[in-house]
């Protein structure tokens, strides 16, 4: 009964954790070249949002690119089951598709002026881009303002910390400079936050 309860309680995160489960399954039976079109499709690459940008920014976010699911369920349980109990639904939506929405268009546009500059290789116009990862950095993002007190900066820096080591260490892409624009769009949207419950500390997690 908790478990149901616990679901309940958060049902945007779980209804898209159930579609991404049937499309992952499907991508791992369908013929290769059919989830090559798919994907392709559905992904954020600057082909797609010049000519279709509502079909892949909407697309790309129930597609987990050939990964496995397991992997999900464990991250939306902790950071978006909890982050849409705390903040309500509405709020959860809007931070996690501004991250999405706005990552996505910086990441991209980074990646349009490399390719215009040199400094890319033009085929990554139609790189496969597909995934929930910008949506879950701004969630993970904010959810430094459930903390209080010296929580906050500890979680706070070991996320920043996170998404700024791909920048600096070996090659980035386009999507290390989207995972950590996501993450800035979350720790800037305190003021959604606003009238919500905080924690002293963080062992009271899954509180509401």
């Amino acid at each position: 009964m908790r478990i149901a309860s616990w679901i309940r309680s958060a049902p945007v995160t779980y209804a898209w954790l159930f579609v991404l489960l049937v499309t992952t399954i499907a991508q791992h039976t369908l013929a290769p070249g059919v989830v090559d079109r798919i994907l392709g499709r559905r992904s954020t690459n600057l082909e797609n949002l010049s000519e279709h940008p509502m079909r892949a920014m909407v697309g790309s976010l129930f597609w987990l690119d050939g990964a496995y699911w397991l992997p999900y369920l464990i991250g939306f349980t902790v950071f978006l089951a909890v982050a849409e109990r705390w903040l309500g639904t509405g709020r959860f939506v809007i931070v996690g598709l501004a991250g999405h929405v706005l990552a996505t268009l910086a990441s991209q546009g980074l990646l349009d002026l490399a390719i215009g500059h040199g400094r890319a290789d033009p085929s990554l116009r139609d790189a496969v881009d597909v995934g929930v990862s910008y949506f879950m950095a701004a969630v993970v993002g904010v959810l430094a303002y459930r903390l209080t007190s010296w929580w906050r900066w500890i979680y706070a820096a070991v996320v920043l910390a996170t998404v700024v080591t791909p920048l600096v260490v070996g090659a980035p892409d386009f999507t290390d400079a989207g995972h950590f624009a996501a993450t800035v769009i979350g720790l800037a949207l305190y003021p959604i936050t606003r009238g919500r419950p905080r924690l002293r500390s963080p062992l009271h997690w899954f509180r509401r």
